[in-house]
């Protein structure tokens, strides 16, 4: 696909940095599984397990930076430069408050979520560990999606970028030194982590905090403007809990069918989540487009540079899925050493591949709507989706179906999701004008 307009151009002016952020997550986990792969095959399902847990505290907040994102980038249109830093602000003190209660709740409830899984004792006692210490990291990554959040409503993703990159190198070499140096197993691995995004999140929160002192923009908590953001984020906490949901519900099945199975679904995930939130670079762009736009008035303009973003997920999901495959030999023998889990996880790696063409358009349309605030349509998709999804993923333990079969499974969920937002999409009600919705 060529260049041929300022529409392009754009896109990749927001995606291109946007991309190398948002894979600073998957990368750490990429990291994590690596480094604690080669410990055994029980510490590398404990993290399976215990990483979506977390992944699932962290991300039902993920209104914080998406709905943040939405906010700003309307205010910006409608050139409000003060109004949109107010708004950021406001994101940052909710993301504070989340991230302790969430800490509390997941050091407190530890055990009983993992043992939720079923899984074996020695796995079961990683996993704890692992949870636990990573929960101590929960409020600096909050505050680090609501400022980078509040970064792509103004335009700006070169800075989230040179951040999320020297937390990655950070975190690799805190893992390497813990995990190896101070051998202190896969509890290493979750203290690095946590201290890499933890020092992510205080550098953004610094730069957003300077640019609202520059503005005029209050820093104190204004308790009216915390609410407002709580109660629009809750349709994108549903849309997010169908999601994460969905997530665990594929990890519970993986559980179900045996270590070698939820060791082999965990790695095929994480290179999944990798490729994900790299498509996902276009549906950043589509969030501070789209909401730039419609704060400026422009339904013409979202139009044009909705349906060209639509365009750039697929072709980069054929790529993507591509590469999945074509390199699955290279990579796959870094995670484990394993020859069953070996051979579990290439078969899964190719369903896995099929499907990212599906899955770039899926977030790229997310990135619109949310870019365009319709969080109560992505709510009400969300859950229809995974009600249908359900019995799917049910249906391979009932039928013992293999792990293969669950990404056959979970691929439809993802083909739902697509259905619906391209259904939203050919309308107008998402289409809404103004600096607030």
């Amino acid at each position: 696909m060529r260049l041929t307009s300022s529409q392009d151009r754009e896109i990749l002016r927001l995606a291109v940095p946007a991309f190398f952020a948002l894979v600073s997550e998957p990368l750490m986990l990429l990291a994590d599984s690596a480094i604690v792969g080669h410990l055994g095959t029980p510490q590398l399902a404990a993290l399976g397990i215990a990483g979506t847990i977390l992944q699932t505290l962290v991300g039902i907040c993920v209104f914080l930076a998406y709905g943040t994102t939405s906010a700003v980038a309307r205010r910006i249109g409608a050139g409000d430069h003060k109004g949109a830093l107010a708004q950021g602000i406001d994101g940052l003190w909710l993301a504070l408050l989340l991230g302790v209660v969430l800490a509390a709740l997941g050091l407190l409830l530890a055990p009983s979520a993992i043992g939720a899984f079923n899984p074996s004792p020695d796995v079961a006692d990683h996993a704890v560990t692992y949870l636990r210490i990573s929960c101590l990291g929960i409020p600096s990554m909050l505050l680090l999606l609501a400022a980078t959040g509040v970064l792509r409503g103004l335009q700006d993703t070169k800075t989230p970028m040179i951040v999320a990159i020297t937390a990655n190198l950070l975190n690799i070499v805190l893992n390497l030194v813990l995990v190896y140096g101070l051998d202190l197993d896969i509890a290493g691995s979750a203290l690095g982590t946590a201290l890499a995004q933890t020092a992510a999140g205080v550098a953004l929160v610094v730069v957003v905090v300077r640019g609202a002192r520059r503005d005029g923009a209050k820093l104190r908590p204004d308790f009216p403007g915390i609410r407002a953001s709580a109660h629009s984020g809750v349709p994108l906490i549903v849309r997010t809990l169908t999601l994460r949901v969905a997530i665990i519900l594929a990890t519970f099945v993986a559980t179900s069918l045996g270590t070698t199975s939820v060791a082999a679904h965990q790695v095929a995930f994480t290179l999944w989540s990798f490729l994900a939130l790299a498509l996902d670079a276009i549906a950043i762009a589509a969030q501070a487009l789209t909401g730039r736009s419609l704060g400026a008035g422009d339904v013409e303009g979202t139009r044009a540079i909705t349906r060209r973003m639509m365009w750039w997920g697929l072709w980069s999901g054929l790529v993507g899925g591509l590469a999945l495959w074509g390199l699955h030999t290279i990579y796959v023998p870094w995670f484990t050493e394993d020859p069953a889990v070996r051979h579990s996880l290439s078969a899964v790696l190719l369903v896995a591949a099929l499907w990212q063409p599906v899955n770039g358009v899926v977030f790229v349309l997310d990135g619109v709507l949310i870019g365009a605030g319709d969080g109560p349509y992505l709510a009400v998709a969300g859950v229809i989706a995974l009600v249908l999804y359900v019995p799917l993923a049910l249906s391979v333990i009932w039928f013992d179906g293999g792990v293969v079969a669950l990404w056959w499974a979970f691929g439809g969920f993802m083909l739902l999701r697509l259905l619906t937002l391209v259904t939203r999409e050919r309308r107008d009600a998402w289409l809404v004008t103004g600096a607030v919705r």
